[in-house]
């Protein structure tokens, strides 16, 4: 049995660390159209010039090139602590794609190479970074480093998440996220990338939940993983079809557009209350399309991080 090929199999991605260098040198490309112009030239070895500090560690010929002030990093500068946190449970494995790519993701696919970019990102800067992952049980935890060994370490344990979920589980996602909660106790920049799929009555359980994410003075931002074409527009022929709840098991045949507006209604009204309680416990809440590119969450990180830092 050739064992490399079987772990391939197994993994969401041939080479996961390649892709993410292609996401993050893309983003980099394009920066001189973004409000982040003239970052990439020197992406790994500055940062942008803050009214008060020191002038001393100004580069002068940068500031030439391209008529902002950027200072000089060092070596043994570690600025950012940054925590992700990735829900794997059943539902995230939503839309089934026979091969995972940069251009046709899920929801697991597109928040694992989202991770793994934002990680590219933070090696460059010299960041230490810490993953949870969480499903039906809590799978993973690493505290925040900045090791090439440690980074390694996470993008393997990422690239090693199973195409597809071993058996339907429910997932209750406020008991993990109480449970990471309790580990990161120096201050840190937390990504939390979720699809936030419950039921009714763990509403006020996850959003307590999140709360106590913004203990010891973190800045938390929610990733909200959404298929928008099914999951929000319901776009589906009018067709007799059976809708499986992918955590429960449950199911339900009908033709789409008999629930259609009320589904749409129903998922707005969540998303709203969502919006509402992240923006009362000060949480930065990003939906995110799966379709789309990666370009939104990029740039959420580089506005996150001159705001923490």
């Amino acid at each position: 049995m050739n064992i490399q090929s079987e772990l391939n199999k197994s993994s969401l991605f041939q080479n996961l660390e390649l892709l993410a260098n292609q996401v993050v040198e893309g983003f980099i490309s394009g920066i001189h159209k973004s409000p982040f112009h003239g970052f990439s030239a020197e992406f790994a070895e500055h940062k942008i010039y803050n009214n008060g500090e020191s002038t001393k560690h100004i580069d002068w010929k940068l500031f030439a090139k391209t008529d902002k002030l950027y200072t000089k990093r060092y070596e043994e500068e570690t600025n950012l602590r940054c925590h992700m946190i990735l829900d794997c449970s059943t539902s995230m494995y939503y839309p089934e794609v026979k091969q995972l790519g940069i251009d046709n993701l899920n929801k697991i696919g597109f928040g694992t190479l989202a991770i793994a970019a934002l990680m590219n990102i933070l090696k460059r800067q010299r960041d230490a970074v810490g993953l949870s992952i969480y499903s039906d049980h809590y799978n993973f935890y690493s505290s925040e480093k900045g090791s090439e060994r440690h980074h390694q370490m996470l993008l393997n344990t990422l690239n090693g998440l199973s195409e597809k979920p071993s058996a339907i589980a429910k997932t209750e996602t406020y008991t993990y996220l109480h449970l990471i909660a309790e580990k990161i106790k120096r201050r840190s920049l937390i990504f939390l990338f979720t699809d936030m799929f419950q039921t009714e009555t763990e509403n006020d359980k996850l959003f307590e939940a999140l709360r106590h994410l913004k203990y010891n003075k973190h800045e938390v931002v929610l990733f909200h993983l959404l298929d928008k074409e099914s999951e929000v527009d319901f776009d589906f022929e009018n067709t007799p079809k059976r809708f499986i709840d992918v955590e429960t098991g449950e199911h339900i045949n009908l033709y789409a557009d008999t629930i259609k507006e009320a589904y749409k209604e129903g998922v707005s009204e969540y998303k709203k209350e969502l919006k509402l309680k992240c923006a009362q416990y000060k949480i930065k809440y990003v939906d995110i399309d799966v379709k789309a590119d990666f370009s939104r969450i990029l740039n959420t990180y580089m506005t996150e991080r001159q705001r923490f830092i």
